[in-house]
């Protein structure tokens, strides 16, 4: 069954997400879409736990990889690589 998320942060998720639940036996996984970017999160829950708290879990996840991926864009954009990139380790040639 998919829902729309009215709760998303109206800044980072502009028209809120689509999210679905799969109830597969003991759990039940919630997936997360922006339709505006199209990018997918998903979690894996309790079936007990309530639809408002797995979607809230979700969403957050969502925005928080939202967020990642437009921070890394800007910093791209700016010429500092990526937001949260390590260094490359060495390789056998540069030894």
């Amino acid at each position: 069954m998919a829902k729309h998320a009215p709760h998303a942060d109206p800044f980072i998720l502009p028209q809120g997400a689509i999210i679905e639940f799969v109830g597969q036996g003991g759990y039940v996984k919630v997936s997360a879409v922006d339709p505006v970017t199209f990018e997918e999160v998903s979690i894996v829950g309790d079936p007990a736990v309530a639809e408002s708290e797995l979607s809230r879990l979700v969403v957050r996840k969502l925005e928080r990889m939202v967020e990642r991926k437009h921070a890394d864009a800007v910093a791209r954009r700016r010429g500092r690589g990526g937001a949260n990139r390590r260094p490359d380790p060495p390789s056998g040639w540069d030894l």
